[in-house]
């Protein structure tokens, strides 16, 4: 995570190109401030602080925006639970990212800076597979959750990453699903910008969530408060490009859900040399129709899911991480909703922000027998009908999307 901050006034310029020219598309009042972090007491969920989301897009660069975002309500800490890496299908994903970068840029006997690590689990791969040494920033670091062996090849940092950052000389830079967590993004890539300098062969690597996606499948439940900023494949290399950087390649993965851009430090400014960068038609096309076809879609999952319960079914949710919270939260389904698993047993026994809905292991559901359990990620849908087959449990899988 980075400390770039933000003083929680309501933006009125863009803060990836400072356009001013701006559309709202969503507001969501008094959503959960955070959605990886739970509550040991229902109560303490249910009264977790809050924030205002007024999702706004730039129509001179496609980026989307919260323009109600206040840094003051983060709380990154040890406690943080983002972690996927106890999913063996994620974990194979993350092997392979690894490897493909690790190939693609000689990524061999180098020092590997991880901005935003997490638990470190991709940095450890990164070292790992190809003999590298690392530094991993982040205040929800936890080293002991690696082997010794791993831990000996990294140094750990439990902060924000923030200017003083800068006198690290690493070789590679990567960035996982942090920028979206960060509103002032063109401050924070000229920052890394500036630390490169004229050292025109470091790769900086970063991967995160696709806007087009979500707005195209409506997907409310990647929308959160946390997640301040939205970037479609285009907005994302519009951004690198004018932050200074050269793409060496654009690409979507993990069934379409997040970018990857790959870029290095340019000497000159460059111009777009990927077809995918031409998408700003595309994406104010999205905008303008989204509120009009989520509110009308909303209405339809709202009415699906409180069906189901009026049928008799009970219903568990499987993910207790962000789109656990949003689901929850946005369908104001804390009551249709029985509990929230997920097979991190760091979450066990907690609760969910916002709605006190409670998180429970896989194990927990051959007590509760749930009729219905919708898996937060369709990625991940396989993967869990063969837990609950191995539980004993015939419940219906459902899509997140209703």
């Amino acid at each position: 995570m980075s400390d770039t901050t933000s003083s929680g006034a309501p933006l009125t310029a863009c803060p990836a190109c400072l356009g001013t020219e701006l559309t709202e598309i969503l507001q969501q009042e008094s959503i959960p401030a955070h959605s990886c972090l739970l509550m040991s007491d229902r109560q303490e969920a249910i009264d977790f602080p809050t924030g205002n989301m007024v999702l706004t897009a730039c129509r001179a660069c496609g980026f989307v925006f919260n323009a109600a975002f206040d840094l003051a309500l983060n709380q990154y800490s040890e406690s943080y639970e983002e972690t996927q890496a106890f999913s063996a299908h994620f974990v194979e994903f993350e092997e392979a990212l690894a490897k493909r970068w690790i190939d693609a840029y000689d990524i061999n006997n180098k020092t590997v800076l991880e901005i935003g690590c997490g638990k470190g689990t991709f940095l450890a791969t990164m070292c790992r597979l190809g003999s590298n040494r690392g530094i991993g920033i982040d205040p929800a670091v936890a080293p002991d959750r690696l082997a010794p062996e791993e831990n000996a090849q990294i140094e750990w940092l439990a902060e924000l990453y923030a200017d003083h950052h800068s006198a690290i000389d690493a070789d590679v830079i990567v960035c996982r699903h942090t920028l979206e967590h960060i509103s002032p993004v063109k401050e924070f890539l000229d920052t890394i910008r500036a630390t490169l300098g004229d050292r025109h062969d470091v790769p900086v690597l970063f991967e995160l969530p696709d806007f087009a996606r979500v707005a195209e499948e409506l997907a409310f439940w990647d929308i959160y408060y946390e997640h301040c900023s939205y970037f479609t494949i285009g907005s994302l290399a519009r951004l690198f490009r004018r932050c200074g950087f050269d793409i060496m390649a654009l690409d979507t993965v993990y069934d379409g859900q997040y970018l990857l851009i790959e870029a290095k430090p340019a000497p000159v400014p460059t111009e777009a040399s990927f077809a995918e960068e031409d998408d700003l038609a595309a994406t104010l096309e999205l905008v303008d129709s989204f509120n009009a076809r989520f509110m009308a879609d909303l209405e339809r999952r709202t009415d699906v899911l409180q069906g189901l319960v009026d049928s008799g079914k009970s219903v568990s949710i499987w993910g207790a991480g962000s789109k656990g919270v949003a689901f929850v939260t946005t369908l104001d389904a804390a009551d249709q909703v029985t509990s929230a698993c997920d097979i991190n047993p760091y979450k066990a026994g907690k609760y969910l922000a916002g709605s006190g809905v409670s998180v429970v292991g896989p194990e927990d559901l051959q007590e509760i027998k749930p009729d219905v359990v919708i898996p937060m990620n369709p990625v991940y849908t396989e993967e869990i009908a063969a837990k609950l087959k191995e539980l004993g449990l015939e419940s219906e899988l459902l899509d997140v999307g209703l």
